[in-house]
């Protein structure tokens, strides 16, 4: 009887190369639990909370980037979502469920409406024009004063229950939205689904002739990926207890694609590493005023030169450095 057909190790594994394992994600969400008690700083907590939130912001811009497209619109989407949590608990008295379910079906509905257009396009053609889409909502978010308080914004937005209107509270609810997000996300990607996207960005019209739908898996995950940024936005604005047309422009676009780019575009956990890096490092260099986009721009350099495959990459020689000593 022939050997049965085995697929080659690296294939087996390339999806999980860079991964911390399972003892690894439990011990970083029991960190992401357990200090907080011992640090009891509402600011420290403002910060963590703004963290979880941009973690479900960029691990969904991740899902595009895995299909080999850089989307500068989805700040825009994050904005609508938040306008429409905003709007749908102030002036329509929705709970905060029904007004985050909400936020979602909007910003998805968007994607929906414009994916099947702007998928078609590949490289520079496809940012450019995420990038002027994104624009232009954040123009409507300016003109529209009438829903959205033009350049003023929407003031005094509702924390979304009594509960967690404390920063201790509003962090753990945030970490808990955040966990089942990424959760989410990494299930997509782990699936056949996630071999579909791969294959898909790595040779298009072989993917193709295979019967793989491409458009039609595109804007699947790009929906998803909009609904998930409506979810973060919506966190944000009753976070930040108000809504501002600035918050969702081009540079909070920019930086979520840094933090894909910084963190490793090839793995989920580099998105996950380089949104915490870059959401704490402002914060770590306030004391610097005037020094300090200087110095964060320098930090930003010499690690992207230093790891061009992202920070994972640190993570990846660790393990094999301690795989060494072992065995030493």
């Amino acid at each position: 009887m022939s050997n049965p057909i085995t697929l080659p190790r690296q294939h087996v594994t390339q999806g999980f190369r860079v991964a911390p394992g399972w003892v690894g994600a439990a011990l970083a969400i029991l960190a992401a639990i357990a200090w907080p008690l011992a640090v009891q700083n509402p600011f420290l907590l403002t910060i963590g909370s703004l963290v979880a939130i941009y973690l479900i912001a960029s691990t969904s811009l991740h899902l595009v980037i895995r299909m080999g497209h850089i989307s500068f619109a989805h700040a825009g989407m994050m904005g609508i979502g938040a306008y429409v949590s905003a709007d749908t608990m102030m002036r329509l008295s929705f709970p905060f469920a029904l007004s985050v379910s909400c936020a979602a079906a909007a910003s998805a509905l968007v994607g929906l409406a414009i994916g099947p257009i702007v998928l078609r396009l590949t490289g520079k053609y496809f940012v450019l024009v995420t990038f002027l889409l994104g624009e232009i909502i954040r123009m409507v978010f300016v003109d529209w004063t009438s829903l959205t308080g033009g350049s003023n914004g929407i003031q005094g937005v509702p924390p979304p229950f009594a509960a967690v209107a404390s920063p201790l509270g509003y962090y753990y609810f945030a970490l808990g939205c955040s966990l089942i997000c990424m959760t989410f996300c990494g299930r997509i990607l782990a699936s056949e689904i996630g071999r579909a996207m791969d294959s898909a960005k790595e040779a298009e019209p072989l993917a193709s002739s295979c019967g793989v739908p491409i458009v039609r898996l595109k804007v699947v995950i790009f929906t998803i990926s909009c609904g998930l940024a409506g979810i973060s936005g919506a966190l944000l604005v009753h976070l930040l207890r108000y809504a501002d047309p600035a918050s969702f422009g081009g540079l909070q676009s920019l930086n979520l694609v840094i933090m894909n780019v910084i963190g490793g575009m090839g793995s989920i956990y580099g998105a996950i590493v380089g949104t915490i890096f870059l959401a704490t490092l402002p914060e770590l260099l306030r004391s610097y005023v005037e020094l300090q986009r200087v110095i964060y721009g320098i930090i930003l350099i010499v690690v992207m030169a230093a790891m061009p495959g992202g920070l994972v990459e640190l993570v990846d020689k660790l393990r094999l450095m301690t795989a060494a000593s072992r065995k030493n």
